[in-house]
């Protein structure tokens, strides 16, 4: 007796091919759409063109270097001339010499912005003090360590932008910039707040992060109540200040990268608050207080401690309560041009700025991811 064939009907074998072709049809359509709602499309765009913007800025210093060296030189070649030929133009000649980057000449409103960037600047200019009307200060990637007490004759100043320097303390006379409107001192070796810093009672937006030593900020910046936006996110807080907490126009608050091991249960204080990053700390609950933030629409925490969490705000439809994994950009900068940073802090800034162009993405769409893949930033660039 042969063996036995055992004959299958194929209708049935090829209806199960064509449901399960039907199926992956399906899933593959929902993923179409998944990718076209995605904000990773629109933050590659974003992402590529920062990072086009930067290498193109970080050029442009070199070139304005390298030509300022290069007028010093020809301005004192022609001092010396100058000196050869007649002693009698000796001090006409001391003000040829005299360096000239950066400060402008006239008082209309293209040359109220002052801008001083590369490391070979150590402190500012004394020429400076002569443009008092001057209403922004732009000064970065330097190796300034003070600003000057000088500096409360500036009482037109706006913005003070002062970020990736060296600076290790504010003046006192800081409090006298009444006018001020935005303050941005990130990424400086900022120990310490002082106290005056609460008489810039128009302040709306503060800017201390990644000054990586800073631990408290005084009780008297309660006074700052048109702030809005506050950031003091990559220092050694181990608690929210008490001064945080009374600032009642505060709508995005950043701690993200502290040591925060819990929160103050009187947040709730903070009624105007939609934003709140609370990433990488040591935070194992979140309390009951935060459900009362009528005003929150979004939460950022990691995953890696948080153990209790309240049912309120995990289901909520107008809160996006996102769990992010600790260390989410490890190995996604590593590919990119070492042209682009020069040192770790060029580094953890970038880092803090994609995370931000990220997070102001997500707090544009109408509801948070369900998940996110994690794409290399190589493939972004």
């Amino acid at each position: 007796m042969g063996p036995e064939i055992i004959i299958f009907d194929m209708t049935i074998i090829r209806g199960f091919w064509q449901i399960r072709e039907r199926k992956q049809k399906v899933r593959q359509r929902k993923e179409d759409e998944r990718e076209k709602k995605s904000a990773l499309t629109k933050l590659k765009k974003e992402w590529t063109d920062m990072v086009e913007g930067k290498l193109r800025a970080i050029r442009r210093a070199n070139q304005k270097e390298s030509a300022m060296k290069s007028n010093v030189t020809n301005e004192v070649n022609a001092d010396l001339s100058i000196i050869q030929s007649s002693q009698n133009t000796s001090l006409q000649s001391e003000n040829v010499m005299r360096e000239k980057p950066y400060l402008p000449s006239k008082t209309t409103e293209k040359h109220l912005i002052f801008e001083l960037y590369g490391e070979n600047w150590v402190e500012l200019p004394d020429s400076l003090k002569e443009m008092t009307y001057l209403k922004e200060w732009h000064i970065n990637k330097t190796k300034i360590q003070r600003i000057p007490s000088f500096i409360e004759l500036f009482q037109n100043l706006r913005i003070l932008e002062m970020t990736q320097n060296l600076i290790i303390e504010l003046p006192l006379e800081i409090g006298k910039l009444t006018q001020l409107k935005e303050m941005n001192l990130s990424f400086n070796k900022l120990a310490a707040i002082p106290p005056e810093l609460g008489e810039c009672v128009n302040l709306k937006k503060l800017d201390l992060a990644g000054n990586e030593e800073l631990s408290e900020l005084p009780f008297e910046l309660s006074n700052l109540k048109k702030v809005e936006f506050l950031d003091i996110s990559g220092n050694k807080f181990c608690s929210i200040p008490v001064c945080v907490l009374r600032m009642p126009q505060l709508k995005w608050l950043d701690v993200s990268s502290n040591s925060l091991k819990d929160l103050p249960e009187d947040i709730d204080r903070l009624e105007a608050l939609q934003s709140l990053f609370l990433q990488k700390n040591c935070l194992t609950y979140l309390p009951m207080s935060l459900t009362k933030l009528s005003k929150l629409t979004m939460l950022i925490v990691s995953g890696d401690h948080l153990r209790e969490v309240p049912s309120k705000i995990c289901y909520s439809s107008k809160i996006k309560f996102i769990t992010i994994k600790d260390n989410t950009t490890d190995g996604m900068l590593d590919t990119v041009s070492n042209e682009f940073w020069e040192d770790e802090q060029d580094r953890k800034c970038i880092e803090k700025e994609f995370m931000t162009a990220y997070f102001e993405d997500l707090h544009k769409r109408a509801t948070a991811p369900s998940s996110t893949t994690r794409v290399s930033l190589s493939l972004q660039l």
